[in-house]
């Protein structure tokens, strides 16, 4: 079985450290890439990472995670609300999925707090900031041990 988690973050997440702070935080796309490799190393599996802008490119990336993959950690951005195309790439390479956001999308705006991505996972974790992505690789490697 291969011990490789994908680490999926959509549009603008790039811009972690820099964009608005007060909602984000501080912490960069390295430092969450960073964080999620040392925790998964804790248990023996190894992080694969992409993030892009472009819907396409992480729907290409879903995909090829079958070949290689045993789960996904994904944050989808604002294709969480509304991305049907990167929900039905989830559901269809039948691996387990994380959803991570670093705010409580339910105590954002409205047009937030809807997912497609949340009916096909596993598990949401919400307003954690990056300790969200950690959460997710425990809960993760404690899915796969099951």
């Amino acid at each position: 079985m291969t011990r490789q988690i994908l680490l999926v973050n959509g549009p603008n997440l790039n811009l972690l450290g820099t964009r608005e702070p007060e909602i984000y935080g501080t912490s960069t796309l390295a430092d969450v890439e960073a964080l999620t490799s040392r925790t998964a190393s804790e248990f023996g599996l190894t992080v694969g990472a992409v993030q892009s802008n472009h819907e396409g490119v992480l729907i290409d990336a879903i995909h090829a995670a079958r070949e290689d993959c045993a789960a996904i950690i994904i944050n989808p951005g604002g294709l969480t609300h509304t991305s049907v195309v990167l929900r039905d790439a989830l559901s269809g390479v039948s691996l387990p999925v994380a959803e991570v956001h670093l705010s409580n999308v339910h105590a954002r705006e409205p047009f937030r707090q809807h997912s497609y991505v949340s009916p096909v996972a596993a598990f949401v974790i919400a307003g954690c900031g990056v300790q969200g992505y950690d959460f997710a690789v425990r809960r993760i490697a404690a899915l796969l041990a099951a």
